[in-house]
């Protein structure tokens, strides 16, 4: 297919036809076909077509009336689980497509973006002596539960991955297809792998995105470390000795450490295909999965139009608990994606580890960070030189300043720790520039733009990288003194505080689809995560890197993601009758709000964090497993959230009910009336308060708890201005296990200026050893 062409989605869903004002009830079509067309573009959401179109008749049907109208047209999948069609077709097919008459709905497919060995001590499930807690015992290390990763596929030669001789569990329905790679096994432990590629497969790429590699197209092997990260921090097993270029040693493992794992490949170089990972979902779900772990994203869309939101709603009707990453846009107010309720949504935050480097100068030292694999000789003392007093003959000092490639002069640069400044080429490849005109050691120093956050890359000689506040010592010293001398030296420290922090690049609510949800739900480990990686690979992904690790270092809320993913599968083992939302709202009411500093977690800048930021806060896996009481969300409670939204959402109940045309669907009277802030969620969210009177909120909790008689009697945190909560009843009696009882909160404005913004709050429910907690969050602005 030509640069011409462009690919298409198109689902036969069910779509809201009319609404019947004499009875208030609107009633559904069935086999219905979403049509869509877009350029492909890497991580922007920008499209030549939006198409509604509508068909009334089943995709294989309606496959052979669009073959009989578009040109170029080529089935890429058919999704029979949930009626749909993947397609390609040329641009120009697409009028003719408008406009015929059975033709509704366009959902452009895109390109989404991929979003430990100390980690499991800092959340609780271990202590620092390395010993498990009974409750990751009692859970089994999440032994019979299978874990789902959807990613770059996953490295099968890994320790984390290797043959345990456990036996795999029953249901299990997958199978593992090596593709044109021979050397290719899975195991008792990596018991299933697939590929998915029909998406990927197009000449429209941006310019100077990745090519497509052949070998990584037709094979499961992880060709890019992503996948095999994300998946041995779910669900690896224990490896001894694990370290990243030597830092941060100890025994990496997932948070299901006994599970089986499985890898569906959908995501490449260029980034993943909508329609891929839609299949590889479903085929997770018919495989037997019992946790789907996705960290990979796209900005916000109508959960209509988003194929994880899509996938994950069926995967969710079948009992699969779906994880997903919150995204790396922060932080920016409403960037967080992945915002159906149906998801659990994780952001990303520190631990109480860090990798600090040190460059020393003069009588002072200033702390960065590093993964340098080497560190200069404690006592000895090296020349150092600004890049901008280094350059080569016929360079300007602008582009030595920066280290960029043939502008440093040998001469000048031999023995010596060069100082250059962050911007234009990369972090690790300054260092290589460094190092071939025979420097001993770099000092990365911020530009004023790029400001005080700093990487720890695996920098190919000793280096540090610093802040721009901490490197204008480093600069003066330079100018004062003819013969500036220095060292660098890195390690690794324990016990940082505070921590969690937010990471700067998580991404912050509010949900900009639906603002009644909150999101992101949780957080996470998420930033210098050791986890295992794909020697097909160098560390840093660059070409000049020809450097191989078993483990590797990243951050991102793709780490924190599996993190939840591994404490789902354990919640799971231990219940194994458990639905996908009380699995969750296990997870979010246990999470807690306090650093180890005995304050708030704070965000990137050092002020208190808020639910935007962390949602219910930080995830305690112990807590998790057992948590008294729990929220249920049922398929009715999502029948209702959907039907009280505007009509592009109605296509999912399809999904959930599977109508047809002799039983279309229909939304209830008492359904359209339903308003979205009472989905029974496990945190509240509201929006146009009243600014007079009061807003009521419902809430159901289901007593899960070892005793059958427990009382519960709520406490609620007030918002700091604006709104005031009361809940009633006050008091929650259960007289046996899975009895489930109702309450209200309301909430009143009394200061309509101040909750004009959001203001936060919480309720929480306790019987004297369990707290369920809840965030609020409220404003009268209607988004």
């Amino acid at each position: 297919m030509g640069k011409e062409g462009a690919r298409v989605l198109l689902l036969t869903f069910l779509l809201f036809l009319t609404l019947q004002s004499a009875d208030m009830k609107a009633t559904i079509s069935p086999s219905l076909a979403l049509v869509t067309l877009s350029p492909f573009k890497l991580f922007t959401l920008s499209y030549s077509y939006r198409c509604l179109v509508i068909s009334k008749d089943p995709p294989a049907v309606l496959s052979a009336l669009i073959a009989g109208i578009a040109t170029n047209y080529k089935p890429l999948y058919f999704f029979d689980e949930i009626n749909a069609i993947g397609a390609e077709m040329d641009e120009s097919s697409m009028p003719a497509l408008q406009n015929h008459p059975r033709v509704v709905l366009a959902i452009p497919d895109r390109l989404y973006e991929v979003h430990t060995t100390h980690s499991w001590e800092f959340l609780g499930l271990e202590t620092s002596g390395g010993n498990a807690t009974d409750r990751w015992k009692e859970a089994k290390f999440g032994e019979g539960v299978i874990i789902g990763n959807v990613d770059t596929g996953v490295s099968p030669t890994s320790e984390s991955f290797r043959d345990d001789g456990l036996p795999v569990p029953r249901g299990w329905r997958g199978k593992c297809d090596a593709g044109q790679d021979t050397t290719f096994c899975c195991n008792k432990k990596l018991i299933g792998a697939m590929y998915f590629n029909a998406g990927i497969q197009t000449e429209s790429f941006p310019e100077g995105s990745p090519p497509l590699n052949k070998a990584d197209l037709n094979s499961p092997r992880d060709y890019v470390g992503h996948g095999s990260h994300t998946l041995s921090t779910a669900g690896g097993g224990f490896v001894a000795g694990a370290s990243a270029f030597g830092h941060g040693s100890g025994t990496a493992k997932g948070g299901s450490p006994r599970a089986r794992v499985a890898s569906y490949k959908a995501c490449y170089a260029p980034g993943c295909s909508g329609l891929d990972v839609l299949a590889a979902m479903l085929t997770a779900v018919a495989d037997g999965v019992h946790v789907l772990s996705l960290s990979l994203g796209a900005p916000p869309s109508d959960y209509a139009n988003d194929p994880i939101a899509i996938g994950a709603f069926y995967a969710v009707q079948k009992g699969v608990t779906v994880v997903c990453s919150a995204g790396n846009s922060g932080p920016d107010p409403g960037s967080v994606s992945n915002l159906a309720p149906w998801i659990l949504t994780v952001a990303a935050s520190t631990m109480d580890r860090d990798f600090p480097a040190y460059a020393t100068f003069g009588n002072s030292t200033i702390k960065g960070q590093s993964l340098s694999n080497g560190t200069q000789p404690a006592g000895e003392q090296y020349q150092m030189i600004s890049g901008d007093k280094a350059n080569a003959a016929n360079q300007i000092s602008d582009n030595s300043t920066l280290c960029l490639a043939g502008t440093l002069d040998p001469a000048k640069v031999r023995n010596k720790i060069v100082v250059c400044t962050r911007g234009v080429n990369g972090r690790v490849e300054k260092g290589l520039v460094v190092k071939q005109a025979g420097g001993i050691g770099m000092v990365l120093c911020n530009d004023a733009g790029s400001g005080d956050e700093t990487v720890a890359d695996p920098h190919l000689l000793p280096a540090v990288h610093c802040s721009y506040s901490r490197c204008k010592d480093l600069l003066d010293y330079l100018r004062s003194t003819e013969f500036p001398v220095g060292s660098i030296a890195v390690g690794t420290k324990l016990g940082v505080k505070p921590a969690p922090v937010i990471a700067d690049f998580s991404s912050r609510g509010p949900n900009t689809i639906t603002p009644q949800i909150l999101k992101p739900d949780i957080t996470a480990p998420g930033v210098d995560v050791i986890a295992a990686y794909s020697e097909e690979v160098s560390p840093t992904g660059l070409p000049f890197d020809d450097r191989r690790v078993p483990y590797n270092i990243l951050s991102g809320t793709s780490m924190s993601c599996p993190h939840v993913s591994g404490i789902a599968g354990l919640v799971k083992a231990k219940y194994r009758d458990w639905s996908p939302a009380m699995i969750k709202s296990a997870i979010m009411t246990t999470a807690s709000t306090g650093a180890n500093d005995n304050r708030q977690i704070q965000d990137e800048t050092g002020v208190a964090a808020t639910p935007f930021s962390y949602g219910s806060g930080h995830a305690k896996p112990v807590l998790a497993l057992d948590p008294g009481l729990v929220y249920d969300t049922t398929p009715d409670d999502y029948t209702s959230f959907l039907c009280s939204l505007k009509p592009t959402q109605l296509p999912l109940l399809s999904v959930l009910y599977g109508a047809n045309a002799s039983n279309p669907f229909t939304c209830s009277k008492k359904s359209l009336s339903f308003r979205p802030e009472n989905l029974n969620y496990p945190s509240i969210s509201t929006a146009c308060l009243a600014v007079s009177g009061t807003t009521t909120v419902k809430r159901r909790v289901k007593n899960v708890g070892p005793a059958a008689y427990s009382t519960y009697t709520v406490s609620v945190v007030q918002p700091a201005a604006g709104v005031r909560i009361t809940v009633q009843p006050d008091t929650l009696r259960f007289g046996k296990i899975y009895e489930e009882k109702s309450f209200t909160v309301k909430l009143e404005v009394y200061d309509a200026a101040a909750a004009a913004g959001y203001v936060f709050g919480s309720i929480e429910w306790s019987d004297g050893n369990h707290r369920v907690r809840s965030p609020v969050a409220a404003t009268t602005k209607c988004e």
